[in-house]
């Protein structure tokens, strides 16, 4: 029999496209996800470390779509209705093979659509696309929000109910519908990359298919509409995602950007960035995903940490402060003011954002605040700041890091 490892990665790796071909193919969220838990324990069942399939992705729909239409045949097997709904999904003889690639391929994106159609309620749309696009569980999806478990899970219940009781298409929109429906599926998108990038839980640092997977979702969209904000959205990511293999050493222990060995930064993911950022940038309207393709192009054109243009990034954090106001993006600056002017002013914008309840639940604020006050020389004060953010974060390599500047505080203590 596999491994329960080997399982568990052919689980991270494909299960959230299986589940996407499987709303398509059965037309329910709820009976594609149990469809999607039963072709899972099937493989466990069946298959042996041998015998794993080439492509485990087909191989399972087909096991999730017909175990979904056996259950639907055993439930109603007196009524005749149901039976021909069960038969019009998986009519008599025919063979256990999922659909041509071609209309596979942007079952993802035909999944972010839905969940960001306009009679989904507004503040379901992106807890709904971060538990079926990315596989979030509620209580991760809470704590990126900063909002209590069981209000998540009750936008989600809505968003199903009505996305079933509206039954709104399970499609990408055409041509003359997508631009007023791109920035929610834009951001999604880069929800999704941003889980894969860093994230927001678990053992690992990244991971690396889902950042895969946002890229390619970027790739399909920005063919089927071209938009200066899809490049910026595909070149921020295709820059971040080339520090990748830089982002962690030897033992899985993070690394900060200025300390990365940029030997390791992925140069063709690099140019195939700054050109898209260039096109960004040069559009008539600069958006705010442009800007922040901008603002990774600096760093990616930086060769060492201290070539690194630190007023050009505070000048491009301004532009992007104007565009899209964001705590987030406050603090983001504060780091780059902290390298352009020293410590002290980033601490004062820092301490003024701790005001705001989100962001003082945000570990990242406590922990750009304790590396200010530490390099200011207040060495309690960044004790008591490094403590706060981790017991607020939920990632093993972040604790370990933070662990390990507090242990730098005890050495410079003696």
């Amino acid at each position: 029999m596999p491994t329960n490892q080997t399982i568990d990665s052919i689980y991270r790796s494909h299960s959230r496209r299986v589940l996407a071909t499987l709303i398509r193919l059965l037309g329910d969220f709820d009976r594609a996800e149990e469809a999607l838990h039963d072709a899972f324990a099937a493989a466990a069942q069946q298959w042996t470390q041998e015998t794993i399939p080439a492509n485990p992705y087909a191989w399972l729909v087909s096991a999730g779509r017909f175990r979904a239409i056996d259950h639907i045949r055993r439930r109603t097997r007196f009524d005749a209705a149901r039976s021909d709904i069960a038969d019009s999904l998986y009519p008599e003889g025919e063979a256990m093979e999922t659909t041509e690639p071609e209309e596979i391929e942007d079952d993802m994106l035909r999944l972010i659509f839905t969940c960001c159609h306009p009679l989904v309620p507004a503040e379901a749309r992106m807890a709904m696309a971060l538990r079926e696009v990315c596989g979030l569980t509620t209580e991760e999806i809470a704590h990126a929000f900063l909002i209590p478990a069981p209000t998540v899970a009750q936008r989600i219940v809505r968003a199903k109910n009505r996305i079933r009781s509206a039954r709104i298409p399970y499609e990408v929109p055409g041509k003359t519908e997508l631009p007023e429906r791109l920035a929610q599926v834009l951001h999604v998108i880069y929800l999704v990359f941003n889980e894969g990038y860093s994230a927001s839980s678990g053992s690992a640092v990244v991971r690396a298919g889902l950042a895969a997977e946002a890229i390619r979702l970027g790739r399909l969209l920005l063919q089927l509409l071209p938009d200066p904000e899809i490049e910026g959205l595909l070149a921020i990511m295709l820059l971040q995602d080339s520090r990748r293999l830089a982002r962690t050493d030897a033992s899985g222990d993070l690394v900060l950007l200025v300390d990365q060995d940029r030997a390791l930064w992925n140069r063709s993911q690099i140019r195939e960035g700054l050109l898209l950022s260039a096109r960004a940038m040069s559009a008539e309207s600069v958006g705010s995903y442009a800007l922040q393709a901008a603002i990774a192009a600096e760093h990616a054109r930086a060769v060492t940490a201290g070539d690194t243009d630190w007023q050009q990034l505070v000048a491009l954090y301004d532009l992007l402060l104007m565009a899209s106001p964001s705590p987030v993006i406050e603090l983001n600056r504060a780091v780059a003011i902290s390298m352009r002017d020293g410590p002290a002013t980033a601490l004062f914008i820092v301490d003024g954002l701790l005001h705001e309840e989100r962001m003082a639940r945000y570990h990242l604020t406590h922990a750009a605040r304790a590396d200010f006050l530490r390099q200011l020389g207040r060495l309690d004060e960044a004790r008591q700041a490094y403590e706060t953010a981790l017991s607020l974060c939920q990632q093993a390599p972040e604790q370990a890091f933070l662990r390990k500047r507090l242990s730098e505080l005890d050495d410079i203590a003696r």
